[in-house]
């Protein structure tokens, strides 16, 4: 067993429908956008991640870039296939004469079919895995962020990612109650960039509609450490010449305002379902935000405000899931019942 063994390569992956991060030998090796170029003529790849991201919104008609996951889940198949195997093999597994025995956990939204979940250990095999397991979102960044799981203590996670919003009560090692919402990123992005369409007049793309909201995205219209106003730059939808203008948090604020709304009807539903003694642990641990959108300006105080439970934002939110499915493939006699 030993001399198979050492062919044997463990990898841990995010595979996230923004940004896909893989973890070996307890190092981040990928953490690239997902995302995959394609040339329509031969059929062949032409760039993945970074590269490919920079292509997005700017190809011509031979060239064709995919996202190819959507809500969480894979919605190409052959697409997921491609960007798995072109990102493993920048991967450097050490000197070996022949290609690793790879064995893969792969983090999945709680909220994930049966189908879809085989259509992500079909896509794992396909670029390369001899076994692969499964792990839901929720539960690796409980493990991410520190939480021992396996205490008989609630904790309540709530990982909003770029396709779905994870809402979880964890306790004794499982999910006793769980909301998955396909509301998240994406939206607040698409909710952008129809607000510059209608209060400005101004056709953006995703990519710059991206950076808006990392440079003045804001769940709250009134903060205490404001971001400097940001110069966003398109199309004027009334005279088809590119301007730019300057947008600040508070309008950002103001067009989020919705979608922000149904994460927290999700979180409080949630809560309503907890069984009494997890909602008395709960009160006291207070509610665990990971995911690109944690990081997102004043969304712990309007949670909090919303709750009047305390609000912890992960260390490093985008790598929190990522992290924890490392640990658990790590410690994988220690969590045997985590990964299916």
């Amino acid at each position: 067993m030993g001399l198979f063994s050492f062919f044997n390569k463990e990898l841990a992956i995010d595979l996230g429908t923004a940004n896909t991060i893989m973890i070996y030998n307890d190092q981040v090796v990928i953490d690239e956008p997902s995302i995959v170029a394609i040339d329509r003529d031969k059929g062949s790849i032409m760039a993945v991640g970074k590269r490919a991201m920079m292509m997005h919104g700017r190809t011509h008609e031979n060239i064709k870039t995919i996202r190819p996951l959507r809500d969480g889940v894979i919605a190409d198949f052959q697409a997921a296939e491609y960007m798995m195997r072109e990102m493993i093999k920048q991967i450097k597994f050490g000197n070996s004469l022949f290609p690793p025995a790879l064995k893969m956990v792969i983090c999945i939204p709680s909220g994930i079919t049966e189908v879809e979940e085989r259509a992500v250990k079909d896509s794992a095999e396909q670029a390369g895995a001899k076994e692969v397991k499964l792990i839901h979102e929720p539960m690796a960044a409980a493990i991410g962020i520190g939480i021992d799981v396996l205490e008989p203590m609630g904790n309540m996670i709530v990982d909003i990612g770029g396709g779905t919003s994870e809402i979880a009560v964890i306790a004794l090692g499982g999910i006793v109650n769980n909301k998955s919402i396909r509301i998240a990123g994406d939206d607040f992005t698409d909710d952008i960039i129809e607000f510059m369409k209608r209060e400005h007049n101004l056709s953006i793309g995703e990519r710059s509609a991206e950076q808006v909201k990392i440079h003045v995205g804001a769940a709250l219209t009134e903060l205490e450490n404001p971001p400097a106003n940001y110069v966003v730059s398109g199309c004027n939808l009334l005279t088809g010449i590119p301007k730019e203008i300057e947008v600040n948090y508070s309008e950002i604020a103001g067009c989020l305002d919705k979608t922000v709304s149904k994460i927290e009807t999700a979180i409080l539903q949630a809560l309503e379902q907890t069984p009494p003694e997890l909602a008395a642990d709960i009160y006291h641990t207070g509610i665990y935000l990971t995911g690109g959108g944690a990081l997102l300006r004043g969304l712990d105080q309007r949670l909090n405000a919303k709750t009047h439970l305390p609000i912890h934002v992960a260390e490093d939110p985008l790598r929190a899931v990522a992290r924890g499915t490392g640990i658990a493939l790590k410690n994988f006699d220690r969590f045997p019942f985590l990964i299916k």
